[in-house]
């Protein structure tokens, strides 16, 4: 029966992979294997123990063999872009591992082994879009660790261990759900302190003369520091609020909570002629 065309574009045999192999300038031994569309990991690596750095990135792959660790040469691993699950518990055997790359694949919290936090030598560990929503609490021990990407993931909150990483540098957690929540915390806390001093906005066509008087001398007083002492008010235009898309006055509860219902008579009556 005749191949299929195309059938063998996803394999890639041990000649093929020893071409791909170049020289770095500071004299390592690199495997690119970048976007040639691999579904699964080429078995003939395995054969190229003396390899110092590979580059898998941008296929298809979904599983790392069991014996991954058998690299023990290894000093660069890049997998980002791929569609891992899981990571085998053998990763923890590439103790010489300066560089892990493993964002943009399918992980989630139950597919990172505790293992990992046996790349004691470890520099860079890129986490980055996947499903990750915790780290294996033994990723403390990476004394090491300069560079750690979280971002585009599920974390709540940053795991408290990150913090005691001494030689840590670089941390992006960004776009994670912890990162909205701390911000509406702020927003709210800063909602709260403002509270003191709430106000209403209504038109000036609402109020009778002796209102509209007195909220501009109510106004006019907020502005001096009456209430904020100390702090900066940015001033408020009687005929308009830039802030807002409508125009009206900025009037003290102390004035607004008493002519509410006359304004609301007012504006009834308005809309019934």
């Amino acid at each position: 029966m005749p191949k299929k065309k195309g059938a063998d574009a996803k394999k890639l045999t041990l000649k093929a992979a020893k071409k791909a192999i170049h020289i770095t300038q500071d004299g390592r031994r690199r495997l690119t294997l970048s976007n040639m569309g691999l579904t699964i990991f080429p078995k003939c690596l395995f054969k190229l123990s003396n390899v110092d750095e590979l580059d898998l990135s941008r296929n298809l792959i979904q599983k790392l063999p069991d014996n991954i660790g058998s690299f023990t040469s290894l000093r660069w691993l890049d997998l980002h872009s791929n569609k891992l699950e899981s990571v085998p518990e053998s990763i923890g055997n590439l103790v010489g591992l300066t560089h892990l790359n493993l964002a943009n694949n399918c992980l989630t919290t139950t597919g990172l082994p505790s293992s990992l936090g046996f790349l004691c030598n470890l520099k860079s560990l890129n986490l980055g879009l996947n499903q990750l929503n915790a780290l294996p609490p033994t990723l403390e021990r990476l004394d090491h660790l300069q560079e750690l990407g979280l971002s585009d993931n599920l974390f709540a909150k940053l795991p408290e261990f990150v913090q005691t990483l001494r030689n840590l540098t670089k941390l992006n957690v960004t776009r994670n759900p912890f990162t909205y929540v701390q911000a509406k915390d702020e927003r709210m806390k800063k909602e709260k302190s403002e509270q003191k001093d709430e106000v209403y906005l209504v038109h000036e066509s609402r109020l009778c003369k002796q209102c509209l008087k007195t909220c501009k001398a109510e106004t006019e007083r907020v502005l001096r520091g009456g209430r904020r002492r100390g702090k900066r008010c940015e001033r408020v235009d009687m005929l308009g609020e830039k802030k807002k898309t409508f125009l009206g006055l900025m009037t003290p509860n102390s004035v607004a909570a008493v002519t509410q219902d006359v304004w609301r008579i007012k504006a009834k009556k308005q809309t019934a002629n």
